[in-house]
Formats: structure tokens, C-alpha cells, sequence
């Protein structure tokens, strides 16, 4: 279901059974603050999510409840991600929706990392 607001926090969300153990995933990283995956449905050649462990649903909300080290941790371990697939020297792009209109369908904030070759455009010109 695509999120439509800052709505309360939904602990039975994808990403928060994943973080209980409940799902399965495919770990790319794991520390104190996040942890990062393979998408399930990539859309490029690498395509990997990182969420924090907190309950936060947007960036938004993140920056406003989250610690200072929940926050510098979780950025912090997007850049280890990135450099641990090699996505450096070749570059990479990071993504994060929050909302219906950007297409955001689980309510808890992430980050997306996608790299691996060309991206294309970042928006389609059809605004």
C-alpha cells in the first residue's frame, strides 16, 4: 500500500519484519544503526536498500526523532555499501521517496543504492 503522509508508524511493515528476523533477505551490511539489502525486484544492476533500525517513515521524520548517532551511523553505513560493492569509481545513485506522488510503498524510511552501470535520467521530463 503507497504511503499518502507522515502516518504513524506501522510496526507490521515489511521492512520492520525483516529487522525482527520475521523475513527473510539477502544482507549486503549490518551494524548498530542500519541495515542493508538486496531489493527483491531490482532495478538495475545493483540495487541494494538500506534501512535504519529505528521506526522512522520518512527523512523527515528521521532527521527529527532519530539521535545524532542514529543519524550520522545510518549515513555513514550508506557510504560503506556503496564502496563495498565497488560503486565508487564508476558512481552510483541514491534515492529515497517519501510519499504517494514519489511512489514510496513501505512506510518506513530507506534509502535506495543503485549502481552497477548506467542509470539514465534521474526524472522523466514528463512533469
Amino acid at each position: 500500500m503507497p504511503v499518502t503522509g507522515l502516518e504513524p508508524y506501522d510496526d507490521q511493515n515489511i521492512f520492520a519484519r525483516i529487522l525482527r528476523g520475521e523475513i527473510p533477505n539477502k544482507t549486503v551490511y549490518e551494524d548498530e544503526c542500519a541495515l542493508a539489502f538486496h531489493d527483491i525486484s531490482p532495478q538495475a544492476s545493483v540495487h541494494v536498500l538500506v534501512i535504519p533500525k529505528g521506526p522512522y517513515v520518512s527523512s523527515v521524520d528521521f532527521a527529527a526523532r532519530a539521535s545524532d548517532s542514529e543519524i550520522a551511523g545510518f549515513w555513514r553505513a550508506v557510504g560503506k555499501v556503496a564502496a563495498a560493492l565497488g560503486l565508487e569509481t564508476e558512481g552510483y545513485r541514491l534515492l529515497s521517496n517519501h510519499g504517494l506522488n514519489a511512489g514510496q510503498e513501505v512506510p518506513h524510511f530507506h534509502v535506495h543504492v543503485f549502481g552497477g552501470g548506467p542509470l539514465g535520467r534521474m526524472i522523466s521530463a514528463n512533469h
